[in-house]
């Protein structure tokens, strides 16, 4: 099973959730950080990383001694990552390449060749048991999901995975979500989380993947985000309420099960109704009673 946690804003207790569900289970897990613009993750459960590799997209280099400037290649760029100054030069824009390969297929000269440009760093190992995969996206990148995709395929098949998606819903959440059995989106009872919960709750839809809610810092705002669930049809599965204690162990980098251990059974609990969702893409009626965290 391939478990997604997301959010429409930053800030709502993704990774929290993410780490904390991952450590609770009596079974083998790999938690993989796919927000590779800020990965945290590895704060939390502090990781021995044991393999790193740069990862490389795929850019055209030109031969220029070959290229005729007929112009194939930049006529059929979307992204503009080609120019051709008619009789004079060919330029390339290797930041604004996606790597879709159309430009070496259309040359009729041959003079398009594969380079590669860095953009990010992959990370991989083991904490207390859990298989840890993350990307560390290149300084003044500006495509992630290349090497979110990276972070995907790195997972071994088999085992239980827990995505820790970016916040929003753009093409690095999508990357991240996608082909995902459910997905937990992680909100807050606050006028701009319902509002961002319904723009990533309307992507999630669009993808056809089951989603469950999980609602944090309950007490802080007001029931809108509860009424939204409810008609929408979206079943809150989990509640943790504002409690300066758990600020405090988050600040210190501490998980919430180890800090007050009562919790690991609720992330138990949360998986067991995970498991029901997916199989059931209409939220079961014997789903257990959503999870409400307390002291």
């Amino acid at each position: 099973m391939i478990i997604s946690i997301a959010s429409g804003k930053g800030g709502t207790g993704k990774t929290t959730v993410a780490v904390n569900l991952a450590v609770s289970l009596n079974e083998k897990v790999q938690l993989l950080d796919c927000d590779v613009e800020e990965p945290n993750a590895h704060v939390f459960l502090h990781p021995g990383i044991d393999h790193r590799e740069t990862v490389t997209v795929a850019v055209p280099e030109i031969d220029r001694s070959r290229c005729t400037l007929c112009g194939e290649c930049s006529n059929l760029c979307q992204f503009k990552a080609i120019a051709v100054i008619p009789d004079t030069s060919i330029l390339t824009f290797p930041e604004m390449c996606h790597s879709c390969s159309g430009c070496w297929t259309v040359c009729p000269e041959n003079a398009i060749s594969k380079g590669a440009r860095d953009v990010g760093i992959l990370e991989s190992g083991h904490s207390n048991g859990v298989v840890f995969i993350h990307g560390r996206l290149r300084v003044g990148e500006a495509m992630a999901p290349p090497l979110i995709k990276q972070v995907r395929r790195k997972a071994e098949p088999g085992i239980l995975t827990i995505i820790d998606a970016p916040p929003g819903t753009s093409c690095p959440v999508i990357s991240s979500i996608r082909d995902t059995d459910v997905v937990l989106l992680v909100t807050e009872p606050t006028p701009f989380g319902l509002h961002d919960l319904k723009l990533a709750h309307a992507a999630v839809i669009s993808l056809g993947i089951p989603a469950g809610l999980i609602v944090n810092r309950v007490g802080i705002g007001d029931d809108a985000v509860f009424g939204y669930a409810e008609t929408a049809d979206l079943p809150v599965l989990m509640e943790i309420p504002f409690d300066r204690r758990v600020a405090e162990a988050y600040a210190k980098g501490q998980l919430i099960v180890d800090a007050f251990p009562e919790y690991r059974k609720q992330f138990q609990a949360l998986y067991r109704n995970v498991v029901d969702l997916a199989a059931d893409h209409r939220a079961p009626a014997h789903l257990e009673n959503r999870q409400v965290l307390s002291a």
